[in-house]
This record gives C-alpha cells, sequence and structure tokens, in this order.
C-alpha cells in the first residue's frame, strides 16, 4: 500500500537531511501512528505519499506507483485515491458544509448524481446529517474537523493521511475524532496519522514508527508512544522575588507621602523645642494594685500533709506541684 525504501530527502538551505535512509511499508487496512518530535520528519514523510514532494534518493510507492515517475499531469488522479485531513481544517469560508464537502467531488468532474448520493452518506458517517447547510463559522472546532474528515472520504479514498487532526481540539472533542478514525479504519479503509497525542498512542495500542531527526528509530506492532523525554512537563515554580516586590512597594507608598511634608526649619526646630522646655516635669506614677483578701486560716489547725496537700482526703485526686 505504502512503500518506503531507504528514503533520504533533503531541502535547500539546510545542513541535515529531513529524511535519512527511512524504510518501512504499511499494509492494506493498518492503522499506523507516525511519531516524533517536531522537525523529526513526520511531515515530510506525508508530503512524499501525496508526492508534493520527490525523494532526494531512495524510492517512495504508494498503490503500486513509483512516485519519482508519475508524470505531473498525473498527480491530480493519484491524489483522488488519497485523503488528508489537517490540523487547521482548511475549510472555505464562504461555502456552506454541502458545499465543502462537494467541492472535491466538483473539481475532480464528478455527475450531479453521484454529487447528490456521495456528500450526504460521507456526512453521515461522520455525524454531520441535519447540518449540510450551516456555514463553517457556525461550527464547533471538532464539527469543523468532522466536516474535514467528510470531504477526505467523499471520493472513498483507500488511503487516508492525518496531520495532527486533534492539535486544535479540546480533549473530548478529540477522542471523538479519533473514534472516528477508528471506525474508518474498521471499514478497510487505511489511516497513517502523524501526532504528538501521547495518550491516543498508548490507549490504541496499534502500529507505530517513530522517527528521530529524519531517522527512523521504531517500528512496533501494538506499540505506545515511547520516548517522551522532548515532550516538555510542566511544574510548579515558586514566584521569584515577590517580596521584593512587596518591599519596594512599602518603599515607594512611604516616600509618596512624605513627599507632602513641609520640611522642618530651624526656627521650628527652636519653638518644639521651648515648649517642651515650659511644661511642669511629670510625677512618677504610682503602680495601681489590687488588694489581695486572704481568709482566715487557723495556721495550728494544719498538719505537715495539709501543707503537702497529701492529706487522706485527696486520695483519689491527682497529684500536682504546688506553689
Amino acid at each position: 500500500m505504502i512503500r518506503f525504501e531507504n528514503v533520504t530527502k533533503r531541502y535547500r538551505g539546510t545542513k541535515r537531511p529531513a529524511l535519512a535512509g527511512v524504510d518501512f511499508e504499511v499494509q492494506r487496512g493498518e492503522f499506523v501512528f507516525l511519531v516524533g518530535a517536531s522537525g523529526s520528519g513526520k511531515s515530510s514523510c506525508l508530503r512524499l505519499i501525496l508526492r508534493e514532494d520527490v525523494p532526494t534518493t531512495g524510492r517512495v510507492a504508494v498503490l503500486g506507483r513509483d512516485l519519482r515517475s508519475l508524470a505531473n499531469r498525473k498527480v491530480p488522479y493519484f491524489r483522488r485515491h488519497i485523503g488528508s485531513v489537517f490540523q487547521d481544517f482548511r475549510l472555505l469560508s464562504s461555502k456552506t458544509v454541502f458545499q465543502n464537502v462537494a467541492f472535491t467531488l466538483q473539481v475532480t468532474g464528478s455527475s450531479r448524481g453521484f454529487v447528490q448520493q456521495a456528500v450526504p452518506e460521507a456526512l453521515a458517517l461522520v455525524g454531520l446529517e441535519g447540518k449540510e447547510k450551516r456555514m463553517p463559522h457556525e461550527l464547533s472546532g471538532g464539527e469543523q474537523q468532522r466536516v474535514a474528515i467528510a470531504r477526505a472520504l467523499v471520493n472513498r479514498p483507500q488511503v487516508l493521511l492525518a496531520d495532527e487532526p486533534t492539535g486544535n481540539l479540546d480533549p473530548a472533542t478529540s477522542v471523538d475524532i479519533m473514534q472516528l478514525l477508528a471506525r474508518i479504519n474498521a471499514g478497510g479503509t487505511t489511516v497513517l496519522m502523524a501526532t504528538h497525542e501521547a495518550a491516543f498512542v498508548d490507549q490504541m495500542q496499534r502500529r507505530v514508527i517513530e522517527l528521530k531527526n529524519g531517522e527512523m528509530v521504531r517500528d512496533e506492532t501494538h506499540g505506545g508512544y515511547g520516548d517522551r523525554s522532548m515532550i516538555p512537563q510542566l511544574a510548579p515554580e515558586q514566584e521569584r522575588g515577590a517580596a521584593a516586590t512587596a518591599a519596594l512597594t512599602a518603599v515607594q507608598e512611604v516616600q509618596r507621602q512624605t513627599e507632602s511634608l513641609q520640611p522642618l526649619t530651624a526656627d521650628m526646630i527652636a519653638s518644639m523645642k521651648a515648649a517642651r522646655d515650659a511644661q511642669p516635669p511629670a510625677e512618677p506614677a504610682t503602680p495601681r494594685t489590687h488588694p489581695v483578701l486572704l481568709p482566715e486560716v487557723d495556721v495550728a489547725e494544719l498538719g505537715v500533709a495539709d501543707r503537702l496537700g497529701l492529706s487522706a482526703a485527696d486520695d483519689d485526686e491527682e497529684v500536682g506541684p504546688t506553689s
């Protein structure tokens, strides 16, 4: 179905090749994840499969055709057998949902009858029945991506290429799109999906081809995402400089308040000193205390045990320090 044979791709002005000696084959009906960090070569693979580029060296064969020897005039006909879905939807904003899906058929010269039959079938497959007359701006992001998938499938292609199809969607909508792609694959369509969504790759356990710096480093059946070292991890950090900022704010507030005060002159200081000297000396304050009333006790009647708090009457009470 799709075969890469020792494929190397170099772009002008770059020192490192986008792809270097890549070899793999995708069989009919497979669901394959293409994973790797940004710049690892995933998009270059998809461009070669769509015949948007040709390899510098090596061979790319799709649907039994060597794409290097495919004439440019035959490329549009070749692409009718390959559907493609992208991260940014690429819908025509001035056309309805029906017209967006039908556009692919119209440019390939399909009959009016076939368009009227195929478009509703594709929209039903992606769950958009009844929304044929909606405009793209009236749809949610997930619905717009479903329109893009319907447009890719309306020609009933044998291969579906998906380049980060959930990249602009929220988690719940992304799950819906992945379930839709799984159903499409179950219907016999070969799906090759480039993605950074590690959770989906781990959960679905399909075949995984991993690229790193243009080289294929892993081809695993029922694999997971693999190396996550290139995925940045968020960690809480303490806010730096908070105490210094608070102190600076306090100093600025004091400065603002003191700017309105008049400076002390020599006359003002002398007047304040004379007023202080004219006051009579204050008498020392006598401490105010409350009288302590002691009960009358016959000391002779107290025994040693009473003075120590150890009388027989207190045997059941807790013994503690006395004052």
